[in-house]
């Protein structure tokens, strides 16, 4: 195992790939996925590179690791990104052919599903990036939301120190990709909330790991991409956040305790905590239902932590994940938590 490395980053006029290593969503919903594009190619000012499988709904394993390798090993890609999420890149990561990763390092984006990939690549040495799907954030109805164009524009494009701030609006109530009304006006949203900090009497600096949490349990489940040393976890920072799938609070609280009882939870200085995802088209929750999920999975993650780190500094609310607006968090990248100034700081 190596310290992840920064791999290079791109600059206006290089191309980029955008791949579906999970599901190929793009073939069947291409309304936010050509916006998406769209401001890939005016906003950033990059041109995006589709691959065999990005728009090919039942593509197999190999066919998405295929792409992943032209990708890496094209030169003229200088940054990867996934068109969204899923389930089951889990498969794609027996296919993978490290060594052709490791020696084209790459900055790759993406979250959800896309935590197996994000987990390969830290243990490769490649420091990746939590967040930032063509479909989901620039793909967004009306306009992206300013400070996900902003975190993205900073860890697409530049290099160094970004100091996070809480969303003044956000929201997570989604809208039908497939009616072009949705894209016509801005999504509805509520005042933000802040952070919520637990044990915030100290700084805590360290490289980052974790993700969404549902993928992770699929990862211990198969005893994928977990370090067999789990020492070189220690002193750093745990990022969390949960899906549209919405798992309740109790296995929330099995899957952090599966991670406790593994000795993972005590490595980590601190545990960033994303904003809980409270609403779906299954479970179209109210504010006030959405309200009580939350505070269920924040007392959840508090009992597991109590148990197994109880002098953790953690942050709840953190705009990171399944949320908009998003953060993006370097994986495998520095960050920085300074609980008694209530600052977090992560270097892209």
């Amino acid at each position: 195992m190596t310290t992840p490395a920064y791999p290079p980053k791109p600059v206006p006029g290089d191309r980029v790939a955008v791949l579906s290593p999970s599901a190929a969503l793009p073939g069947i919903l291409p309304l936010p996925y050509e916006l998406g594009l769209e401001r890939l190619r005016k906003e950033y000012g990059l041109e995006p590179v589709e691959y065999p499988a990005t728009r090919r709904m039942g593509s197999t394993p190999q066919e998405r690791a295929d792409d992943i390798h032209a990708a890496f090993a094209d030169p003229g890609i200088k940054a990867v990104m996934a068109s969204i999420g899923g389930d089951d890149q889990i498969t794609v990561l027996p296919l993978l052919d490290r060594e052709l990763i490791r020696a084209n390092p790459k900055p790759f984006f993406g979250y959800s599903d896309n935590t197996n990939l994000l987990a390969y690549l830290w243990n490769t040495g490649i420091v990746g990036y939590h967040g930032a799907s063509v479909m989901c954030e620039l793909g967004r109805p009306g306009a992206m939301d300013p400070l996900t164009a902003e975190s993205v524009r900073a860890a697409l494009l530049t290099s160094g120190e970004y100091e996070l701030r809480p969303a003044e609006r956000w929201r997570d109530v989604d809208r039908d990709w497939a009616d072009p009304a949705t894209f016509a006006s801005e999504p509805e949203t509520r005042p933000g909330t802040g952070w919520t900090w637990v044990n915030a009497d100290r700084v805590v600096e360290g490289r980052s790991w974790g993700g969404c949490v549902e993928i992770l349990a699929w990862l211990l489940m198969a005893d994928r991409e977990i370090p067999r040393d789990l020492s070189v976890h220690d002193g750093g920072v745990l990022f969390l956040e949960t899906t549209e799938e919405l798992p309740s609070g109790e296995e929330v609280f099995r899957i952090l305790r599966s991670m406790g009882e593994r000795g993972l939870l005590r490595r980590f200085s601190a545990l960033l905590m994303g904003r809980a995802k409270t609403w779906s088209f299954e479970s179209p929750n109210s504010p006030e239902e959405g309200a009580r999920y939350a505070a269920e999975q924040r007392a959840a993650v508090l009992r597991a932590m109590e148990a197994y780190a109880p002098d953790t500094t953690i942050v709840f609310d953190v705009d990171l994940g399944h949320t908009d607006p998003q953060i993006v968090i370097p994986y495998g990248g520095v960050i920085r938590v300074d609980g008694p100034a209530r600052r977090i700081t992560v270097t892209y």
